[in-house]
């Protein structure tokens, strides 16, 4: 018997990395997993490997930037299922690095787009599935680009800043209707986008293991702080970002949460 047994989870992104490791998480403790991506095959994927391991799972194909489609989506699920009892919004994408004048508007709508909006229009629209069902708890993937200052990737940080704020004013707002959420804030995780970003950058990662002791943490790592906050063990947590990137975020803390500098400034000087 799992915790969440006879309970239904949303996990957008559920196609790869956090995303994956999510849904095989949230399944393992008994709850039929609805895994949304807007590549179908990877999501079909994920299906196969929850059924695998004896777990429930239907796949979703949906673009998250379209409201409507996201709208579509939560009606499925509660036509479906009749209920809504977890989420965890981490569908998310990023881009090469570059100075903030050097950004496109089509670059920088883009990731406002995928990483910030997609964020809003899955919260309008599980929030009051969650309230006419008996309340949840929902987890946003944000990112420690979201809690401290970075340099080329200003898009990106203000998206994942964004997500913070969506995610605390949600809390606050629906908190009394017995639904919980909060953020999570990954440091560097073995994915594919991660991946992606190292082909365009590799020095700033390099970087970055210097401050993180070299550390390069699993999906499953993130999905299981997901899990946790969904959890009744974190019953009492509500509005938190909580940062997952080991000892990354402790030095780049300079004595108080309104100071914080850019990576850049910390290596060179």
């Amino acid at each position: 018997m799992g915790e969440f047994d006879g309970k239904v989870a949303l996990i957008t992104g559920g196609g790869s990395g956090i995303g994956r490791a999510s849904a095989v998480a949230f399944a393992r403790e008994g709850a039929h997993v609805v895994v949304a991506d807007i590549n179908g095959e990877g999501a079909e994927e994920t299906v196969s490997l929850v059924e695998a391991e004896g777990g429930g799972a239907n796949a979703v194909k949906v673009e998250l930037t379209d409201p409507a489609a996201v709208a579509a989506m939560l009606s499925g699920i509660a036509d479906m299922h009749g209920r809504l009892d977890y989420a965890h919004n981490n569908a998310g994408i990023n881009d090469a690095p570059s100075k903030l004048p050097e950004l496109s508007d089509e670059r920088w709508h883009r990731m406002i787009a995928v990483n910030l909006t997609s964020v809003f229009y899955c919260l309008r629209e599980e929030l009051p599935l969650m309230v006419e069902t008996g309340g949840g708890a929902i987890v946003n993937t944000s990112s420690g680009a979201g809690v401290f200052a970075s340099a080329n990737i200003a898009h990106y940080a203000a998206a994942k800043h964004g997500v913070i704020g969506l995610t605390r004013s949600a809390a606050i707002e629906y908190g009394e209707h017995g639904v919980r959420v909060n953020a999570v804030c990954p440091g560097l995780v073995d994915t594919p986008m991660r991946g992606r970003h190292l082909q365009h950058d590799p020095e700033h990662e390099r970087r970055i293991l210097e401050f993180s002791g070299g550390r390069v943490n699993p999906p499953e790592l993130i999905a299981d702080t997901a899990l946790w906050l969904c959890s009744e063990a974190a019953s009492n947590v509500n509005g938190q970002a909580l940062l997952g990137d080991g000892k990354y975020g402790p030095k780049l803390r300079l004595g108080s949460w309104q100071h914080w500098v850019p990576l850049e400034q910390l290596t060179d000087g």
